[in-house]
Parts: structure tokens; C-alpha cells; sequence
């Protein structure tokens, strides 16, 4: 299964995710280092990450990227 890489842009008034697929790689390190290389020289504005996601296709990854999750609670120590 490819690794997905793609830019995840959040509105800010409803919360919605608009997503841009920005490449697709076959090993992670490669995805990872190509990650790290963008967010070096082409940061993004706020709203905007970049994210690595792991699926069977592009689909998918647009699919689990949409998702809904839950915030972490932060634990006493980790505040």
C-alpha cells in the first residue's frame, strides 16, 4: 500500500477539511523526508499541515483524512 502525501487546509468558521494531494511514494521514509522538506521550505499559513497518510488508495487516505476524531485530553504531566 503507498503512502499518501497531501496538504489538509481546516476552515476556520465550520470546521471543514479541504484536502490537495501533493504526491504518493511506496516507502515511508521517503514520504517522511519528503514531508520534512516541504515544511522546511514551503511553510504553510495556520490552518494549513501537511500530512502523511498510510492507505490503499487515494480515496481512502481522503476518506480517513476527513474523519472526524476526538481532541487528546492532556494529562497532568503534560500540560
Amino acid at each position: 500500500m503507498p503512502y499518501y502525501l497531501y496538504v489538509v487546509t481546516t476552515s476556520n468558521t465550520s470546521g471543514s477539511k479541504s484536502l490537495r494531494r501533493v504526491a504518493e511514494f511506496d516507502i515511508f521514509r521517503t514520504a517522511k523526508n519528503e514531508a520534512k522538506r516541504l515544511r522546511a521550505e514551503a511553510p504553510l499559513d495556520d490552518n494549513s499541515i501537511y500530512k502523511i497518510m498510510f492507505a490503499e488508495s487515494a480515496e481512502q487516505a481522503e476518506q480517513r483524512l476527513k474523519e472526524h476524531r476526538e481532541q487528546p485530553i492532556a494529562r497532568e504531566w503534560e500540560k
